[in-house]
This record gives structure tokens, C-alpha cells and sequence, in this order.
């Protein structure tokens, strides 16, 4: 399964923000990457390269490569409404990122690892593909055998829940339900979405 592996706090470094998650090693080190990296005089980037980047850190945000964020992106634009938005509501509804947003795992990265290892059911259902659209009514919950994994009730006790709208979580059923597609003012991502649009538009 395709997903990227490589030093994730010196991405977060390139990009000056916790796209993984809370990094202590961001907080101590939030400059770029590199030998340079404090003193380098940087030169003013182009249009391209502002595109790019947005792209790159969306790529990043939601743990996907260039193939599959490409063709979801496409799906996008062959939707009704503002490809842009469209684009984040796709994202947002993944399994993947759902299961995150629930706060059953602490980041995307283990939330995929979850829904890959058979801990996450959907309307009942064992499914194990991350990248799976979850449709607004769906019930997305933790496999009864699964339910006293450390991993999942140590991030359920110890999460900083922030109350999203289209979301409704039972602590005691250790289950959510997707209420709705979340509109772009409720998705709290940083990502400027018209950036990704342009770029794909050239």
C-alpha cells in the first residue's frame, strides 16, 4: 500500500506547520530543513512553485501520493460544485481521515494503520481500505475485538477533541456517526485549495 515513509518532521520543517500532528521536534527546530536553513537567503518563490507547494502540503496533510491525490482530484472536477471545495470534502471523507477525526487514532498515519489491520468497521462491516468514501448517515466504529487495544483507548482518553459538526461520537459504543459532507468553512486545514486548482488547471 502506497503511503509516504520518509522523516516526517523535516516535511513539516519545509512547510513551517504540524502537518502530522503536534512535533516537539518542529517546536524546538521550526525553521527549513537543510544545512542552510536558518541563514540561506531564500529567493522570492514563482506562481508555479506557490502552486506546487499547496499541493505538496495537502499531498502530505492527508497521506497520499501523486497518483491517487491526482485522481482525486480529477474526481473533483468532474463533480458539480466548486472543484476546490469539492477537493477537501473528498479528502475529508475518506475512512482514513474520518477514523482521525473521531480521535480513535492520534494522527492519519495511525488511523490508516487501524482501518489497514481490520480494526475499523463501517455500518457493521470490518473494512480495511483507508481510502474508502464514507457517505453522511454511515456509522464508522472500533471492531469489538478491538476495543481494548491500547492504542485506541489511549488516544480516545487522551485526545484534545475539538467538536466538529459533521461528526457525533458515543464514547460508550466507541462508535461515530458521519453526519454530513463538513462545508470548507468547518475543515480546519490550512490548505488554500484555488492554489491546487490553478496548478492542475495549466
Amino acid at each position: 500500500m502506497a503511503r509516504y515513509t520518509g522523516p516526517r518532521t523535516r516535511i513539516a520543517r519545509k512547510f513551517g506547520e504540524p502537518i502530522f500532528g503536534p512535533d516537539k521536534n518542529l517546536e524546538r527546530k521550526n525553521f527549513p530543513p537543510g544545512q542552510h536553513g536558518m541563514t540561506k537567503k531564500r529567493k522570492k518563490t514563482s506562481e508555479y512553485g506557490v502552486q506546487l507547494r499547496e499541493k505538496q502540503k495537502a499531498k502530505y496533510t492527508y497521506g497520499m501520493l501523486e497518483r491517487q491525490f491526482r485522481n482525486t482530484f480529477e474526481k473533483a472536477s468532474r463533480s458539480k460544485g466548486v472543484t476546490g471545495e469539492v477537493l477537501l470534502q473528498l479528502l475529508e471523507s475518506r475512512l482514513d481521515n474520518v477514523v482521525f477525526r473521531m480521535g480513535i487514532a492520534p494522527t492519519r498515519a495511525g488511523a490508516r494503520q487501524l482501518v489497514s489491520h481490520r480494526h475499523i468497521t463501517v455500518n457493521g462491516t470490518v473494512l480495511n481500505i483507508p481510502s474508502c468514501q464514507i457517505k453522511p448517515g454511515d456509522i464508522i466504529g472500533v471492531r469489538e475485538k478491538s476495543k481494548s487495544l491500547e492504542t485506541i483507548v489511549d488516544s480516545l482518553t487522551s485526545r484534545k477533541f475539538t467538536k466538529l459538526s459533521w461528526i457525533e461520537w458515543d464514547d460508550t459504543q466507541m462508535a461515530g456517526k458521519f453526519m454530513n459532507v463538513p462545508e470548507r468553512t468547518d475543515i480546519p486545514e490550512n490548505i488554500k485549495e484555488q492554489l491546487i486548482v490553478e496548478l492542475y488547471s495549466k
